[in-house]
């Protein structure tokens, strides 16, 4: 076995890794609500969200994993004065994702898988390209990334918001029993509506990355544009059984310390949630499933009142959502750094 096969191998086995820490973060994401509302379990309710972050695959494309793999970071400009250079570069950024997950997840922060990822990777591409000369970071590929941090929360704040309205426009004249009873039922179907938008958007993102690495190593070389297919197997099946793990702290600041939800709200912050993933995946934008839940999750408690939204904590969660690609990005820049100093020291 060649070197450079072991070192994909590595790779590939990391890269799962962070796939599958992305599922256990962002498990909140796709139970949070219905979890909070009492319509499942946490043990059920991570059954079925695992299990449609898997079946996604069989129902959307691969084009938010060509996004990532292609259109963020221009690898072929790194030079490779040093083995597996670019390979390295790709590993950093991981990595530096991993770390930036396990410690907005150990303080309960919801922040956004995604944006750790192409933070990392960008971090770690600029450092070895030393600076920003060249065209290293694809401009077209990172205003449509960095604008829908904006855009997604602000699309699921609206929908929360219109759908809820709607919602209680229509069912005006039913009684407050008959409504949850309702709504107990239709939001295992909004539940497992997000939970294909979180698995299809989300998982991408390592596929992606996985497919730049396979093309940097020439095993694969147009992997970046024609994913193989036991890659994208294997990146939904991480995911899911991340999801499987839970995130009970997340669960936690979504589902309760924003705002208080019953079905009828846990169905219209989920419907709006799924929505804006779908449309977004569709158009190959790799957006944080975070941003959009919590952003319907406010819109939803907005229709009570401003003050059912609990700023407070709304603020911490922005902030996490600001610090997560310079963040990553410089814990990736720093792993990078560690790893040319240890080549020109054992030169």
């Amino acid at each position: 076995m060649n070197a450079v096969l072991v070192f994909v191998i590595i790779f590939v086995v990391i890269a799962l890794a962070f796939d599958y820490i992305n599922g256990f973060h962002d498990a909140a994401n796709s139970i949070a609500t219905v979890v909070s509302t009492r319509v499942l379990t946490p043990g059920r309710a991570v059954l079925w969200a695992a299990f449609f972050n898997f079946v996604a695959f069989a129902i959307f494309g691969t084009h938010v994993a060509k996004t990532i793999g292609g259109d963020m970071v221009n690898i072929g400009l790194i030079q490779d004065d040093f083995a597996f250079r670019k390979l390295w570069v790709l590993l950093c950024g991981v990595i530096g994702a991993i770390i930036w997950n396990l410690i907005t997840w150990y303080y309960g922060l919801p922040s956004s898988s995604s944006h750790a990822l192409i933070g990392g990777y960008a971090g770690a591409a600029i450092t070895a390209n030393g600076g920003f000369s060249n065209g290293i970071l694809i401009s077209a590929g990172w205003i449509k990334t960095v604008s829908f941090i904006i855009i997604s929360p602000l699309v699921g704040i609206i929908l929360g918001f219109l759908i809820m309205v709607a919602i209680m426009w229509i069912f005006r004249k039913f009684s407050p029993d008959r409504v949850d009873r309702l709504f107990r039922k239709l939001q295992l179907v909004s539940a497992a509506l997000f939970s294909l938008g979180h698995g299809g958007n989300d998982a991408q993102k390592t596929i992606g990355i996985i497919a730049a690495a396979l093309a940097a190593s020439n095993l694969v070389p147009d992997a970046a544009k024609n994913v193989p297919f036991w890659v994208v197997l294997i990146c939904y099946a991480a995911i899911g059984l991340g999801t499987l793990s839970g995130g009970w702290r997340i669960v936690h600041t979504m589902g309760s310390r924003l705002t208080k939800l019953k079905p009828v709200g846990g169905f219209a912050a989920e419907t709006a949630g799924a929505a804006a993933m779908f449309m977004a995946t569709y158009g190959g934008v790799p957006v944080s499933t975070t941003h959009t839940i919590n952003g319907s999750i406010i819109g939803v408690g907005a229709t009570r009142r401003l003050s059912a939204v609990r700023w407070g904590v709304a603020r911490s969660v922005v902030w996490a959502w600001i610090l997560t690609i310079p963040m990553s990005g410089g814990m990736a820049a720093l792993l990078f750094t560690l790893v040319q100093l240890g080549y020109k020291l054992s030169a």
